[in-house]
Parts: C-alpha cells; structure tokens; sequence
C-alpha cells in the first residue's frame, strides 16, 4: 500500500509543481488553492510512504515520479518543447524509478 500511495503522490507533487507556475506568484486564486491542496495531498502521502519505506528511496522516487510528470504535462500542453533527448531521459527517470521499486 505505502508504494501505492508513494506514486500517487508523486503524481500530486506534479499537480503543486505545474499549479504553482500557473498561480503567478500566487496571484491567481484558482491555481493557488490547487497548489496548497495538492502540496498537502503530496506532502502527506509521502509521509504516510515512510512509515514503512527508507527515506532515501522513497524520495527518490517521489520526486522522479514527479519530475518526470510535471516535464510530460508541459511537453503534452505545449508549454514545453519536446525532443528525443527530452523522452530517452524522462525515460531514464522512469527507468531510475523502476528500479529503485525492484531492488525493495
């Protein structure tokens, strides 16, 4: 379970991260409730996750899951540029997350 909500929220850490540009400084109001909801979301699965799971690679996981998504969003909304080198890394990011998971 403690897995299931470790991705899950990394997931949310992409959603604070992405709602967090948006909110222009913290200007605009719809972006900003989304950004503390989902930092909470986040930041409160994380610490459930590591009740039962090492720091080192839950963390590592949590913030390449949400890396990896926050830079796939804006690739897929057109807010970032997307290139080959850009996708063999995510990969590479998502492949780091694989293993790490593997290896517990």
């Amino acid at each position: 379970m403690a897995w299931l909500v470790l991705i899950v929220s990394g997931v949310f850490e992409a959603v604070w991260a992405t709602a967090l540009g948006k909110s222009a400084g913290f200007t605009r109001l719809t972006p900003s409730i989304v950004f503390v909801v989902a930092l909470i979301v986040s930041m409160g699965g994380l610490a459930y996750a590591l009740r039962t799971l090492p720091v080192g690679t839950a963390y590592a996981v949590w913030v390449g899951i949400g890396a990896a998504s926050t830079v796939a969003y804006a690739m897929g909304t057109g807010e970032e540029s997307v290139s080959a080198l850009k996708v063999v890394f995510l990969l590479g990011i998502i492949g780091c997350v694989i293993g790490l998971k593997s290896l517990h």
